[in-house]
């Protein structure tokens, strides 16, 4: 269990960096300056956090930035920060990790991407949906939302919704629409949904083989000689159907399943009616 054990002022040079704890982005210089100029002038306001892997041996957790900080203030004046404030925490080094990560994300300035690899990483070591909500004070839906879609999410909408381009919601939607692609056509899907964000206004579809009102039209008129006949469909023709009708396959397997499935829906020509 992930625990408090103490607080401590720790002897700056104590302090060791474990491989598989890190920084969760890159170290940003600017924020890194702005930190040694304000623990110059009041001090180690916030207690760095560190983990106590055995008795005596300290790995950093969270406070990178403020670690560098006072690394550089040290080396400008001897002396300085010889013992900072330090949390020590335990816990098994899943725990540890998770700890570090939800550290690194909890910033003002986190978006939603800077989640993504800490609710997979405790997915990966076997923590539940809930469990993982309720360490990080988020929404079980939201976590199995981020489950569901980062994993496969195409990198060029990765980079978007990191930047703040486009939000999770508009990311979310993209996401499923490739999913509800043709097998082979998930690209295509992506790359329709990223040129209208580029261009600001919807891109061209395809034409539709199959529109609810044609396909009305024609039901109606295959009535009079397949009233009461009943067709057997497998679930894969119902999908088929959907996509046809969504214009995300017209010319693929999916047509040529519905022509099957349902005699006189998709002539093998499309006619004018």
């Amino acid at each position: 269990m992930l625990t408090t054990k103490r607080y401590e002022y720790l002897a700056f040079d104590a302090i060791r960096f474990h491989p598989s704890i890190e920084n969760h982005r890159a170290l940003r210089w600017e924020k890194v300056q702005h930190y040694e100029a304000d623990i110059l002038k009041n001090g180690l306001l916030e207690p760095l956090v560190v983990w106590e892997r055995n008795p005596g041996e300290f790995y950093l957790v969270g406070g990178f930035h403020r670690h560098s900080a006072i690394r550089a203030i040290r080396a400008k004046n001897p002396g300085y920060f010889d013992r900072v404030d330090v949390r020590v925490v335990a816990g098994d080094p899943d725990e540890i990790r998770a700890l570090n990560l939800k550290l690194n994300a909890d910033r003002l300035d986190t978006r939603i991407t800077d989640y993504f690899d800490t609710i997979v990483y405790l997915n990966n070591a076997n923590w539940p949906t809930e469990k993982i909500a309720a360490f990080l004070d988020r929404r079980e839906a939201w976590v199995g939302e981020i489950l569901r879609y980062a994993p496969g999410m195409d990198p060029r909408l990765r980079v978007l919704l990191g930047e703040g381009r486009v939000s999770w919601n508009r990311a979310r939607d993209i996401c499923r629409e490739a999913l509800a692609a043709a097998p082979g056509r998930e690209k295509e899907a992506v790359d329709r949904a990223l040129a209208e964000l580029e261009s600001g206004r919807p891109a061209p579809r395809p034409a539709r083989l199959l529109t609810p009102r044609r396909a009305a039209r024609r039901l109606a008129r295959e009535l009079p000689e397949r009233s009461g006949e009943t067709l057997k469909v497998r679930y894969d023709d119902l999908l088929a159907l959907v996509n046809v009708m969504a214009g995300l396959d017209p010319d693929g397997g999916h047509a040529e399943a519905v022509r099957r499935a349902f005699p006189g829906l998709l002539p093998d020509e499309a006619s004018a009616d």
